[in-house]
């Protein structure tokens, strides 16, 4: 009998998309130059987006779903891989354009992985995902643009979900004074575990604005756009710096030049899907030195992969606090 590998697969028929499990062949899992047993995934904002169809995350009609795997090299026509290599990948049009991660088995194309650094293990880099891996980019930004722990106090907002979780951990690991923003006020002292000096509710920040307010922050890691972006913008301190890379409170920006031409503030867009590959190496080399594992075990809960398909409304709807592994078992 043919070897079958259980994956999650989203089928769009009449404009319709639909999410179930399936037994593939190995002629299903994919096109590329190496195939990797897939030990780990994790549950992102952006699959949540995904698999409950809010924003037409899959453009095929037919794909496995996960922006994020990693897992063990089991075949590789690409001399940058051997068999028993540990490998990450992250985005790159993984769950929109091409197959994801959330398979027991996946070939795909040797440029979009990274080895693992020696010190993260596979699970490990599930806790990080791209939501930590985005953390990281965003955190690496800032530093390119000056902004040094006597900068001043740094705001992480949307603290409790993915992004905000590692950004703390972090920022707090490299020096910097950090307060985090939060509708769950509940999480206070879970955040300042991580490293938060501060937590502030959320509603500080997320409804309309003036266009200028008082400064308070030397620098901000924003996942949330829409008001909170726009009233960070206007609280940053002269030649603050705000990256962005989520939009969990809105597509929108209802913001305004004000601060940008009167206080030298700065914007910075945080892609971390089509990153070059050094980005990528830089990145997951500088979370194996300064990302504290015992923090980010901390920060990380568990999914059955067979909860799955149940999971969108959790992460889409802030039930789940900090990163969220799947473990992909039979």
């Amino acid at each position: 009998m043919e070897q079958t590998y259980k994956a999650l697969v989203a089928t769009r028929q009449d404009g319709k998309l639909s999410v179930g499990f399936e037994q593939l062949a190995a002629s299903d899992i994919g096109d590329g130059d190496v195939e990797i047993a897939v030990e780990y995934s994790t549950l992102n904002y952006k699959d949540g987006l995904a698999m409950s169809d809010a924003i037409p995350i899959v453009q095929q009609d037919r794909l496995i779903l996960g922006i994020d795997m990693a897992g063990t090299v089991a075949s590789s026509d690409n001399p940058r891989f051997i068999v028993g290599d540990k490998v990450v990948m992250n985005g790159y049009g993984a769950s929109e354009t091409h197959h994801g991660g959330y398979t027991q088995r996946l070939r795909t194309n040797a440029d979009y992985l990274v080895k693992l650094p020696a010190g993260i293990n596979t699970r490990q880099a599930m806790a990080i995902g791209t939501a930590g891996y985005t953390a990281m980019l965003s955190v690496m930004r800032l530093e390119k643009m000056d902004v040094r722990p006597e900068s001043g106090v740094v705001l992480v907002t949307g603290a409790s979900g993915g992004v905000g979780t590692v950004a703390i951990s972090l920022l707090s690991a490299l020096g910097y004074r950090v307060t985090a923003s939060t509708g769950r006020l509940q999480e206070a002292d879970f955040l300042k575990g991580l490293g938060a000096s501060d937590v502030i509710n959320r509603a500080e920040l997320s409804e309309p604005g003036e266009m200028m307010q008082a400064p308070r922050w030397a620098a901000a890691v924003d996942s949330c756009g829409s008001h909170t972006l726009a009233n960070v913008i206007a609280q940053l301190h002269y030649s603050g710096v705000v990256t962005a890379c989520g939009l969990a409170q809105g597509l929108d920006l209802p913001a305004n030049m004000m601060p940008f031409a009167l206080r030298n503030v700065s914007l910075l867009g945080v892609d971390s899907v089509h990153a070059p590959m050094s980005l990528r190496e830089e990145a997951w080399g500088r979370l194996a030195k300064d990302l504290d594992m015992a923090k980010l075990e901390a920060l990380t809960v568990n999914i059955p992969f067979d909860d799955l398909p149940v999971a969108p409304g959790k992460i889409l709807q802030g039930q789940i606090r900090g990163r969220a592994v799947v473990e992909i078992t039979d």
